[in-house]
């Protein structure tokens, strides 16, 4: 198998793996990916973020945070201090029953990625993010087009 091959097809494999995983454990809370995704790093944080906060640590774009910010309301899980001028800059907090789901997800988050690295050790965990770093910022980079795409 040639580099590309491999590398896409692990790559994929792999979010095909995390999308199913998520949808699996988000349906015994009766959510989506994207309402776990705030409910994960608002329990994490341990304190409200801003829609723009949640946006920033869950990788996603304004419209599917604010989607997400506003089933999340309507479902119990948040609460938004309404008092900022733009509700985007309003500060979201856990309810009780968001907490209860966040201990949930953390948990569930932790196991899992203790199963997913089993046989890796600190270091190799280590080099293994590193690398995934520089990839990701390098494929960036060539999207950006800040990077001259030569067949290196």
């Amino acid at each position: 198998m040639d580099r590309f091959s491999k590398f896409t097809i692990l790559v994929n494999r792999i979010v095909r793996n995390i999308h199913r995983i998520k949808s699996d454990e988000t349906s015994k809370l009766g959510l989506k990916g994207p309402h776990v995704s705030c409910l994960y790093y608002l329990y994490r944080a341990e304190k409200p973020l801003t829609a723009r906060e949640l946006c920033d640590v869950c990788d996603e774009d304004k419209a599917a945070i604010s989607r997400a910010v506003d089933y999340l309301g309507k479902e119990g899980y948040v609460s938004c201090d309404g008092s900022a001028q733009k509700r985007y800059k309003s500060p979201i907090s856990l309810t009780p029953k968001g907490e209860e789901a966040g201990v949930f997800l953390a948990e569930r988050v932790d196991c899992i990625l203790a199963e997913a690295s089993a046989g890796l050790t600190d270091e190799k965990r280590g080099v293994f993010y590193e690398c995934l770093d520089l990839i990701s910022a390098n494929l960036q980079n060539i999207c950006d087009g800040t990077v001259e795409k030569n067949g290196g």
